[in-house]
């Protein structure tokens, strides 16, 4: 009965120890306080629905999971993007797109470029955040009158019967303009109807937020499906995740230069290509849109034939390949073309 006495008081002195550092943790950490429950609400916490309060108030709590969406990834893929740091299409997942993001952010950082995100990375992320990672966005006309394609063959023989290669409809365009994967806009705003105008919708703060620079010199570096900008001392100006070449048609190795750069490009086919899938032994000009091969902008490089440019599969960026040139989603596309001129280095690295 002693032992069974003795056994309870130490019981009692351990909880009585193990709350009292428990409230210390907390008051070190005022949002701690909200999300210290039990570790299986804590999982539940960090796999929770999106929505714009829990994003916006996200922090780094420990590991987050590779296969679930979560409120801290999206969170650092939106501050990623902001700071030139692009992940890709954001998708609060933890993909290779984003860990090449976070490499490239932690070099910059001077912290070891592991791609993890851990808590002397998040740190660095949010010291200067203080907007918010999404915000309220409301759906303009401009946003819903179209001209749309709403089906897009999948052969390039077909694209080239059709006098526009224009988004499918809203989703696609709002997805675009806001670096979203369509499946995560329509997750963080169900029920809203986007073909409508007047529709408020919750969005990454990516609009117009990436810093300035002008770059001198562009690195392709075809081992980590990258592209790097950098400025006339070496700095990073913008990072990139790309698809770069194929088997069928390899990127090239060496140095060239930007020609120039054309907005809303037409894509001309070659039989001499030889892409498989196409059996046109014809010449063909597919028209300009978005939905084009080689997306809304083309940056053209004095190796014939070889440019930059935009997709109509952002979700595919670094996970396929490309018919030799540099892939990148329309956005980081269009954010390298504003920065580059004719004469830029384009440096391709083995």
């Amino acid at each position: 009965m002693l032992n069974d006495r003795a056994s309870s008081q130490q019981n009692r002195a351990a909880r009585a120890l193990g709350l009292a550092a428990l409230l210390l943790i907390v008051a070190g950490h005022p949002a701690a306080a909200r999300q210290h429950h039990h570790p299986h609400q804590q999982r539940h916490d960090r796999q929770q629905a999106l929505s714009a309060d829990a994003v916006n108030r996200a922090y780094l709590a420990g590991p987050v999971s590779s296969d679930r969406s979560s409120a801290v990834l999206l969170k650092a893929q939106v501050l990623l993007d902001r700071a030139g740091f692009s992940p890709g299409a954001i998708d609060a997942r933890r993909g290779d797109n984003f860990s090449k993001a976070v490499a490239a952010f932690q070099a910059s950082a001077g912290l070891a470029p592991t791609g993890t995100l851990d808590p002397d990375t998040w740190a660095k992320l949010t010291q200067n955040a203080s907007v918010p990672a999404l915000v309220d966005y409301t759906i303009g006309e401009g946003d819903v009158k179209g001209p749309f394609t709403p089906h897009l063959p999948g052969r390039l023989e077909e694209k080239a019967k059709l006098d526009h290669l224009a988004y499918t409809g809203p989703t696609e365009l709002l997805a675009e303009k806001f670096h979203v994967d369509q499946a995560l806009l329509k997750a963080l705003n169900p029920d809203r109807r986007f073909e409508q105008a007047g529709t408020v919708i919750s969005v990454p703060n990516v609009a117009d937020a990436r810093p300035e620079g002008t770059v001198s010199r562009i690195e392709v570096d075809k081992a980590h499906k990258a592209v790097r900008a950098l400025n006339d001392d070496g700095g990073l100006v913008a990072f990139y995740p790309a698809s770069i070449g194929s088997q069928e048609k390899p990127a090239p190795s060496g140095t060239f230069r930007v020609r120039q750069v054309v907005e809303n490009p037409t894509y001309h086919y070659d039989p001499k290509f030889h892409f498989k899938g196409v059996k046109s032994r014809e010449r063909f000009t597919i028209a300009a849109g978005p939905n084009n091969p080689v997306g809304s902008v083309w940056i053209d490089l004095s190796k014939p034939s070889y440019g930059i440019h935009g997709t109509p599969d952002p979700g595919k960026i670094g996970k396929t390949q490309s018919h030799g040139c540099i892939r990148l989603t329309n956005w980081d596309a269009r954010d390298l073309a504003r920065r580059v001129r004719k004469g830029v280095r384009v440096s391709f690295l083995d």
